[in-house]
């Protein structure tokens, strides 16, 4: 027999509701009622500390509800003793605190119903104001006194349904949640049950709205009553006097809003009395129910972990096996492999340890969700439980028996088994593995570093004539060769020679064209891993991959007509030997003597996206070396270049295609008339200003082709600059304005060095042509007219209507305009222009000194240029340059236009040039180490300086 604590005065708790019989609306009977379910007197004694009920011995760590509801009778007995002890002593201070103000009136309405017919609205409205307030401070009392605490019935309809308070919000777990969890199946809840006991068990005994503060809302520690009756906590109504002092207004009660004559309270001793027997009860029966969850836990797991070792001596014959496979046992253990109890995780794979050592039971452990998963988890984390983790590995070793559990495992990372398998079974366990990995390659992405006999392997299948196993083996090698770690393993097992056998020679009518394209994509992901084409032999005859035989039969393999996928996998490979110089080489060679330019530029059209951009990648890469060639077939190829311009514009994002198409255009030769008159004549400059604008809006920067989109489209604006001494592309420049475009760019938000670049290029073709677009004024005759009577009326009639003097340009020497003659003065181009000397990039440095050198040229009046620069420091800014770049490019530039300032500028200007302390360095570096144009400029500049002898004037002097 056991002894079980029941603690002192706590009453039955409903395993269901979680709520004390005693304090439930209806209120509860005094003494259980004899139909109910008590326990025997015999099996309870009394102690002189405590009452102990005793639990028979055949009920003794049982954790079903019989006992918990035998246990839940046990203290209804003990409540009820109690509780009528505690009636006697408890009826008279309650009774006491009720104002006397509201003793011997019941009914206020018929004290005045004698008044009722004198009164006015205004008073009938402020009576039924005080009535309100008498009523509910009748309830308030009232609510507060227990049941037990009226000795008759009759009490009861006066108190009828006191008003409980709801300490639960809608986040709060409940205590009747908790206690069915716990009654059931508490494991499954696991920590969440146990984590929210203590807010559960906050406030397990009923509350009611007598116990609370009107102001702080909260259980009340020292209750007193003020003038007004109404009951609060001392500390709330003090600090409200406190408040009240401070200011003039009369004190009033927080509550009714009455005034008060008198801060006096009194204290509430019952009431006191009553919470303070509340707090001991409930904080008992926290206590209590957190002892008892306990227990159950540890009793739940106690008894899982020795029902599994006694399942453990069941699975020892067939019979036993055979009905745990037919029951949900497996499944339950699997779960408790991740018990966070380590004796209990142990049980279970020992258990699970046991069950796979019968051949029947193999597929059911295999095929259970999570199984799989977790063992191999097990068996990975081996330092956090070793024990686990070798039994984990021991029941994976004889799950392998399983052809499918092979392939369980592969599905969840754990491929060992089935390579394991591919190298050493048999001939049909091999194929039979091929196929599950074909299958798990197709459905997932997998990393797979493959060994030399797995590769040995899979290259045997595939020249197996079984087409399944063909195909399969297949599948394997393109995902094992996306791996470039396996390239060298895939090269070396002889994969190149059997995959150009495949993609040339093996040629079998009922096969299919994909076989191929598989083949070719696992030699572009072989040569894409970095091999050197050069050195690697891809048929008996010793030829490798840069030799012109495998180039020329891979670009005659590219038809329109073939399937995309070939195609696709044909062009990575050309891209691919691309990036090595031989190849290329004779890539170039081919396409050029074999006019096979023209497929590959009708598979851009290709609706497949990623062969367009494949197709459209290839011909940027060769327009470096045969660009003429390429723009040449795409003006001749059906619907070109108008389908390029197509592809250019977007509808609110920028995708990769968008980017190469653009970026093809940007890089064929600038200077391709029929490409550029085929470009205005598709419409393509407004759709191009469209997409820039666009961009420098910012409404498709976020995009990550967003940059090179940008680029290509200002390279091909500027294109057309190259070749405006055609009308067409002439008057398309001046409709579109292009050198306020072109200077907007300068300086704008989406920019980026290339672009500042490019805009400078175009800005140096367009000034280029402003010397001959500058018009000049007419030279007027210098003798004068005689003009007659009618002539001198008609003049003197159209005075107010004379046209204005002309703007005549300092540089070009005529009247200039951005639209029309692209001076770039008048377009504000030279303040970007000078901005742009501030970049790190000497590319964007080069191009804006050949922008600004074009306003010194030899035609133009060299002397207003310098004039016109020096007022923008431009003498400054140019030195600065110098000072930061040593490129040859840049130092010849650079001191062309300091020569000319030397030469034509003012004194101020020479003064500024001479006073550099870094131009000396800078052109005795160029003298001794630059290039032939950096040497004569700086040679130049040093005989102007006085620092090298003047040649022209020592001949003079010898002649002389």
């Amino acid at each position: 027999m056991t002894d079980v604590d029941v603690g002192d005065g706590i009453g039955p708790v409903d395993p269901v509701t979680a709520v004390p019989r005693r304090k439930r609306k209806k209120r509860a009977r005094r003494y259980p009622s004899d139909d109910e379910d008590t326990p025997d007197p015999q099996n309870v004694e009394n102690t002189p500390n405590r009452q102990m009920i005793t639990i028979p011995a055949s009920l003794q760590g049982s954790p079903s509800p019989i006992t918990r509801r035998r246990l839940a009778i046990a203290l209804a007995e003990e409540e009820a003793l109690q509780q009528s002890q505690l009636a006697a002593s408890t009826m008279d201070p309650m009774m006491m605190t009720i104002p006397l103000s509201l003793q011997g009136s019941p009914s206020p309405i018929t004290r005045r119903r004698g008044r009722a017919l004198q009164l006015t609205d205004d008073e009938m409205q402020i009576i039924i104001q005080d009535l309100e307030n008498v009523i509910g401070n009748i309830c308030d009392h009232l609510g507060s006194i227990p049941a037990s605490a009226l000795g008759s019935n009759a009490y009861t309809d006066v108190a009828d349904r006191p008003s409980r308070r709801s300490v639960y919000d809608g986040d709060m777990p409940r205590l009747v949640d908790f206690l069915r969890g716990m009654y059931h199946e508490s494991h499954e809840f696991g920590g969440q049950m146990f984590n929210s006991l203590p807010e559960v068990t906050e406030y397990v005994e009923p509350l009611y709205d007598g116990f609370f503060c009107p102001l702080t809302n909260e259980v009340m520690t020292d209750p007193v009553i003020t003038e007004g009756g109404v009951t609060y906590d001392r500390r709330a109504i003090e600090e409200h006097f406190e408040k009240s002092a401070e200011s003039s207004e009369p004190v009033c009660c927080p509550f009714t809003k009455i005034p008060l004559q008198s801060k006096a309270v009194m204290s509430d001793a019952s009431l006191k009395s009553v919470i303070a027997e509340w707090r001991r009860r409930n904080e008992a029966m926290r206590i209590r129910i957190a002892r008892t969850a306990l227990s159950l836990s540890t009793t739940e797991a106690m008894i899982r972990r020795d029902a599994l070792e006694l399942l453990c001596l069941l699975v020892d014959d067939a019979e036993g096996k055979d009905i745990i496979r037919k029951t949900k046992a497996i499944a339950r253990t699997i779960k408790l492999l991740s018990s966070n109890t380590t004796d209990e995780r142990h049980a279970a794979i020992s258990f699970l340890l046991e069950l796979s050592e019968s051949q029947l039971l193999l597929e059911n452990i295999g095929s259970t969700a999570g199984s799989i998963l977790i063992l191999t988890t097990m068996k990975i984390n081996d330092s956090d439980d070793p024990i686990a983790a070798e039994k984990s590995r021991a029941v994976l070793k004889n799950l392998e028996k399983c052809s499918k559990n092979i392939k369980y495992m592969a599905e969840n990372g754990y491929l060992e088994p089935l390579l394991s398998h591919l190298v050493e079974g048999s001939e049909e366990v091999q194929m039979e593995m091929v196929s599950y990995l074909s299958e798990l390659v197709l459905e997932q992405e997998l990393t797979i570093d493959v060994t030399k006999s797995t590769s040995d392997i899979l290259i045997k299948l595939v020249c197996s004539c079984n087409t399944v196993v063909h195909k399969a083996a297949l599948n394997v090698l393109v995902q094992l060769s996306s791996h470039h770690p396996n390239s060298k393993v895939l090269v070396e097992a002889g994969a190149v020679l059997v995959m150009i056998e495949e993609l040339f020679i093996r040629k079998i009518d009922d096969e299919p064209v994909s076989y191929k394209a598989k083949a070719a994509t696992v030699l572009a992901n072989i040569v894409e891993s970095g091999i050197d084409p050069d050195t690697t032999v891809v048929n008996k005859e010793g030829h490798v991959f840069s030799s012109k035989y495998c180039i020329y039969n891979f670009v005659h393999m590219l038809k329109c007509f073939m399937p995309d996928d070939l195609n696709l996998s044909i062009i990575r490979l050309l891209l691919a030997l691309t990036a090595f110089a031989k190849p290329l080489d004779v890539m170039v060679s081919v396409v050029r003597e074999n006019h096979r330019g023209h497929a590959i530029v009708e598979l851009m059209n290709s609706p497949m996206q990623a062969l367009s951009i494949a197709a459209t990648r290839l011909l940027i890469t060769l327009s470096a070396h045969i660009g003429h060639t390429i723009a040449e077939r795409l003006c001749k190829t059906q619907g070109q270049p108008g389908r390029l311009v197509k592809s250019i514009s977007h509808a609110g994002h920028v995708t990769e295609r968008h980017a190469a198409s653009v970026t093809l255009l940007s890089r064929l030769p600038h200077r391709n008339i029929s490409l550029n008159l085929g470009l205005v004549q598709e419409g393509a400059v407004p759709v191009i200003l469209n997409g820039i604008d666009e961009m420098q809006n910012g409404a498709t920067r976020t995009s990550r082709y967003a940059v090179p989109y940008m680029e290509g489209l200002v390279g091909s604006l500027v294109r057309l600059t190259t070749t405006l001494y055609n009308p067409t592309v002439l008057k398309a420049a001046k409709d579109y304005s292009l050198a306020s475009v072109l200077t907007e760019l300068l300086t704008g938000a989406a920019g980026s060095g290339e672009v500042q670049r490019l805009a400078a290029v175009g800005l140096e073709n367009l000034s280029y042509q402003s010397i001959k677009l500058s018009q000049l004024l007419p030279e007027e005759d210098p003798r004068p007219k005689r003009k007659t009577i009618l002539k001198r009326l008609l003049d003197s009639r159209v005075h107010s209507n004379k046209a204005p003097q002309h703007h005549i340009c300092p540089v070009h020497q005529g009247i200039c305009s951005t639209v029309t003659t692209f001076c770039l003065l008048e377009a504000g181009a030279v303040e970007g222009l000078l901005g742009c000397l501030e970049n790190d990039s000497p590319r964007v440095i080069e191009a804006t000194l050949g922008a600004l050198c074009m306003l010194l040229d030899d035609r133009v009046n060299v002397e207003g240029s310098v004039s016109a620069l020096a007022k923008l420091d431009a003498v400054r800014r140019v030195l600065g340059a110098l000072r930061q770049h040593r490129e040859n490019v840049v130092w010849h530039r650079c001191f062309c236009l300091v020569e000319k300032f030397l030469m034509y500028g003012n004194d101020r200007c020479v003064r500024e040039v001479t006073g550099d302390r870094t131009l000396p360095t800078a052109l005795v570096s160029a003298f001794h180490k630059g290039n032939a144009g950096a040497k004569q400029a700086a040679e130049g500049i040093l005989t102007r300086l006085h620092k090298m002898p003047d040649y022209s004037a020592t001949y003079l002097s010898v002649e002389i």
